[in-house]
């Protein structure tokens, strides 16, 4: 399937969904580890830092510690990682520390 056969993403709509307090510090755990992730593959398919994104090149800005990305890039992941918790509770998990 390519970009042209019609794919409509469809997520689950959480828009309802609110988190339980507290849940900061592990958002942006989560938010990291999803960088790290990401970085991870990047590395393992040849790509390594560049200061603007070169395909052909295999260049990243983004191939750095999560600490020093753009708050842009950051709130991408923190995104990912509220969206992640937000769909685990609408399934009627809870979450909380040992």
């Amino acid at each position: 399937m390519n970009a042209n056969d019609g794919y409509v993403p469809s997520p689950a709509d959480l828009s309802g969904v609110e988190l339980p307090g507290g849940l900061e510090e592990l958002t942006e755990l989560i938010a990291e580890n999803v960088h790290e992730v990401w970085a991870a593959a990047r590395v393992r398919e040849g790509w390594t830092w560049g200061p603007e994104r070169n395909d052909r090149e295999r260049k990243h800005p983004c191939l750095v510690p999560y600490a020093e990305l753009p708050e842009e890039e950051k709130a991408y992941d923190r995104n990912t990682a509220m969206e992640t918790l937000k769909l685990i509770c609408s399934y009627g998990f809870t979450i909380s520390r040992k």
